[in-house]
């Protein structure tokens, strides 16, 4: 593990300059340029509002006022979008850069380690976007946001080590990424982003909390939304989740990447 570190280390200039190159393509090469980092996510905001701010904004338990459903929307929207780049591309960085794993001598680390710093790139830019946009609204954080960078190092960890565990499978399944595709779609409505889960029956609401994006999701609408801190003792569930995909990433990673070479 430590000569893995030392490598990726020496490869750190690779690694900058891949993330650097990676954005500056984005927005150079586009007209909108930074646009469309936030255009998917705010478009999806726009749309969800439009259509339920009437029927939700009255539903929000400690919260008023015109704007009350997009702002708890626009959180949501901040930790799903994180969640599903980086499941969305480990899914495929395998296979994207067969011809990069086979010809070139470099730390294979490297490839989600770029994945994961392109990410938080792209995030960060959301984040001011929503910023602004509270701004405008008249909501400010308050303190409580000194919690954003734990909970956002807890959902990477999710996705990165369901991400690459997906990937390191759709090497050999190819299956696996048009399944992928579709539990994001059913991820997406079983995680409370566009409804607050204390609309629904208590039965659901313990179904709905065995899945670890829940309390994350909620953590991110209290933090931003709320201005308070998030309950730690929900996410200790969670956290395990992490532990766990990231551990079964790992040992399908050493004990699989000289296979996925050579299956690419």
């Amino acid at each position: 593990m430590n000569k893995q570190l030392l490598e990726l280390w020496q490869a750190r200039y690779f690694i900058r300059n891949s993330i650097r190159n990676e954005f500056i393509s984005r927005v150079v090469r586009s007209r909108l340029g930074l646009v469309w980092i936030v255009l998917y996510p705010l478009a999806q905001v726009a749309i969800y509002a439009f259509v339920l701010s009437v029927v939700m904004s009255a539903k929000l338990p400690g919260l008023n006022g015109a704007y009350a459903y997009p702002l708890f929307l626009t959180a949501g929207i901040l930790a799903w979008s994180l969640f599903t780049e980086v499941v969305s591309r480990c899914l495929n960085l395998f296979i994207e850069n067969g011809n990069l794993l086979k010809k070139m001598v470099f730390p294979r680390l490297a490839l989600p380690v770029i994945v994961v710093g392109s990410a938080l790139l792209n995030n960060a830019v959301l984040f001011l976007s929503v910023m602004v946009i509270f701004a405008l609204l008249g909501h400010a954080p308050g303190w409580s946001i000194v919690w954003l960078p734990l909970l956002t190092l807890l959902m990477l960890g999710l996705a990165l080590g369901l991400g690459l565990a997906l990937g390191m499978l759709n090497v050999f399944i190819r299956d696996i990424g048009q399944l992928v595709t579709i539990a994001l779609q059913f991820g997406f409505w079983l995680t409370p982003i566009v409804y607050s889960i204390d609309l629904l029956p208590e039965r659901a609401r313990h179904l709905l909390f065995l899945n670890p994006l829940t309390a994350v999701v909620q953590a991110y609408q209290a933090v931003l939304v709320y201005g308070r801190s998030p309950d730690l003792h929900a996410l200790i569930y969670p956290a395990a989740c992490t532990a766990l995909v990231l551990a079964l990433a790992a040992y399908l990673y050493w004990r699989g990447i000289d296979e996925v070479v050579d299956v690419l």
